[in-house]
């Protein structure tokens, strides 16, 4: 397949990667000057999108996923899908595709889970939103970058599913730190809050796929000075996202809306921009009660 990909940071890169060494004809683009060996090397997004049957974007925001949009719709032939893999705003992703499919094109707004790590080793989760025709033409492409892929209905659904998950991990994982925390002070030691939550009642991702204490459970970001697997800043964009579409479609959700606002302390007043969303635990072990 001829496929533009536009975007090629640390997410965009392997997942380009992955496509030509699966044997696609890839033409990519990066506003920052970055090539994949393999890939043509495009001068504009235009270029990059020109002929192509599939149109990949992977962008840091709503914003410039808009502006992209205008660039390279009308550059797209009549068809051909474009499929943003960002994380973005529900109201952005559902507004680039009405124009996509006003142009005769289709459309699947498509968010992935797996990290960086996920997206080099081709283990992505797809969350995707559009028409069953778009969908299957870029379902071939998911099985090459990822391990699975959900059609989660129309166009925007894609991003609904991935904040409200990630609203559930934020919420999650400020729980878990909070429980680590409150046995610290009440004598109980962390492998043995973790023996008994991670096959009770409490049991979760955060627990026991990512427990955020360092020694404890399977190794992760905490066994690693909390460098990021995921960092908390993007948690705090993801939050940011999920209270903006409550805000939309007047939800009421005061956990996630209260995670919000603990992960925008942490990350711009706490020092935690630049670690783990899991240093939450460090930063609960210092404070009071308030």
């Amino acid at each position: 397949m001829k496929i533009g990909f536009i975007g090629l940071g640390n997410m965009g890169a392997p997942m380009a990667r992955n496509l030509v060494a699966a044997g696609h004809e890839v033409t990519g683009y990066d506003v920052a000057g970055v090539t994949v060996e393999g890939a043509r090397a495009a001068e504009s997004a235009a270029e990059a999108a020109r002929g192509a049957e599939v149109v990949i974007t992977m962008l840091p925001n709503g914003q410039i996923l808009r502006a992209v949009a205008e660039e390279v719709i009308p550059a797209m032939s009549p068809g051909a899908v474009l499929c943003d893999c960002s994380t973005v705003d529900v109201e952005s992703a559902r507004a680039v595709a009405a124009q996509a499919e006003a142009a005769g094109l289709g459309a699947v707004d498509a968010p992935v889970s797996g990290g960086v790590g996920g997206a080099t080793a081709g283990t992505l989760t797809f969350m995707a939103g559009g028409s069953d025709e778009a969908f299957a033409k870029v379902a071939p492409l998911f099985e090459i970058m990822g391990q699975k892929a959900v059609h989660c209905g129309p166009s925007g659904n894609g991003q609904a599913a991935k904040i409200c998950n990630n609203m559930i991990l934020g919420v999650t994982m400020i729980a878990t730190c909070e429980a680590f925390a409150l046995a610290d002070r009440l004598g109980l030691e962390r492998q043995k809050l973790y023996d008994v939550v991670s096959t009770s009642s409490g049991y979760s991702w955060t627990m026991n796929a990512y427990t955020p204490a360092p020694g404890v459970g399977v190794p992760s970001p905490a066994d690693n000075g909390y460098k990021p697997g995921f960092a908390a800043d993007l948690m705090l964009k993801d939050l940011r996202l999920s209270q903006a579409a409550a805000e939309m479609v007047d939800a009421d959700t005061p956990m996630g809306q209260r995670a919000t606002e603990l992960y925008a302390r942490f990350v711009e007043e706490e020092g935690g921009s630049g670690m783990d969303f899991s240093a939450m635990l460090p930063r609960f072990e210092k404070r009071q009660r308030e």
